[in-house]
């Protein structure tokens, strides 16, 4: 058990009998009051978030993690196979566990698992990714005013903006964090 000044983003905590993931916190303070530790947590069985409210007087119970490079190495159904690139030992990790972030995962990859005691919760992501445009129309030259762009399809299926230039076949680097378009790779 741990005080909530405690908590930092990244950490893992038991909330409600079930891990969460401290994706934002404040600690503030209030005039004569006592302290309180205001976080957002991610559930990392169902992926949703809630705003949770710690007093300094609560107790925090902090789950043992580790973070693990492992690489994607193939997909069965609903289950995404991870080998240690060390040991050869090969980690499954169900769709639901790893959400949207599906689209952006590439054979060969190493990415970092996070395990809480030992079990797979989560996959981080890189900031950005290299992609092939599998589809893309031709630009048509109009209003210029601003910067015109057009819609593309990626490799993985993904629909985004990016500039006229880019054509078919143009690998390009994509923000993961909000599918935006970034540069020519």
């Amino acid at each position: 058990m741990g005080n909530p000044t405690d908590i930092r983003k990244g950490r893992v905590i038991i909330y409600n009998g079930v891990p969460h993931a401290v994706m934002s916190m404040l600690h503030r303070t209030q005039g004569r009051q006592a302290g309180f530790v205001q976080t957002v947590l991610r559930n990392l069985e169902t992926n949703a978030s809630t705003a949770v409210k710690f007093r300094s007087t609560d107790s925090v119970e902090f789950c043992h993690t580790t973070n693990k490079p492992l690489e994607f190495s193939y997909v069965d159904g609903d289950e995404y196979h991870f080998i240690d690139p060390d040991t050869f030992e090969d980690t499954v990790i169900m769709k639901n566990t790893i959400g949207d972030d599906i689209k952006w995962l590439q054979e060969g990859v190493v990415y970092n698992v996070l395990l809480v005691d030992g079990n797979p919760v989560s996959v981080e992501l890189p900031n950005t990714v290299e992609m092939e445009v599998a589809v893309a129309a031709e630009g048509l030259r109009g209003d210029t005013s601003s910067a015109p762009t057009k819609a593309v399809t990626l490799a993985n299926g993904v629909v985004l903006q990016v500039p006229l230039f880019i054509k078919q076949g143009d690998k390009i680097r994509v923000r993961t964090e909000d599918n935006a378009y970034i540069s020519r790779a």
